[in-house]
């Protein structure tokens, strides 16, 4: 059974980080990307930055610069340290894994950017 396992997120003023981490616990048939999405309330959810197993990355254009993913190939951890947050950075984070056959969820995380 997979489960990923996300912490990190809490509310911080603008210009603050925090330090997101997700950890994928289970059965894969092999691993592709790892990465994380966001959803603010009434919008649509989007891709914030995503990781390849040989550490190839790709960021949403508003976050380059001040967000930077990382991972654990052994651990099966991503990581997403965010920097220079700003109040639009609020949303509710989720972890994501491209496994061969599927993808796979974590539970979300909010992330509350204000003063």
């Amino acid at each position: 059974q997979v489960q990923l396992v996300e912490s990190g997120g809490g509310l911080v003023q603008p210009g603050g980080s925090l330090r997101l981490s997700c950890a994928a616990s289970g059965t894969f048939y092999s691993i592709n990307a790892m990465g994380w999405y966001r959803q603010a309330p009434g919008k649509q959810r989007e891709l914030v930055a995503t990781i390849t197993s040989r550490g190839s990355t790709n960021y949403l254009d508003s976050v380059k610069g001040r967000f930077t993913s990382s991972r654990d190939n052994a651990k099966n951890t991503v990581y997403l340290q965010m920097n220079s947050l700003k109040p639009e950075d609020t949303a509710v984070y989720y972890c994501n894994v491209e496994d061969v056959n599927r993808s796979y969820w974590g539970q979300g995380t909010q992330v509350t950017v204000s003063s």
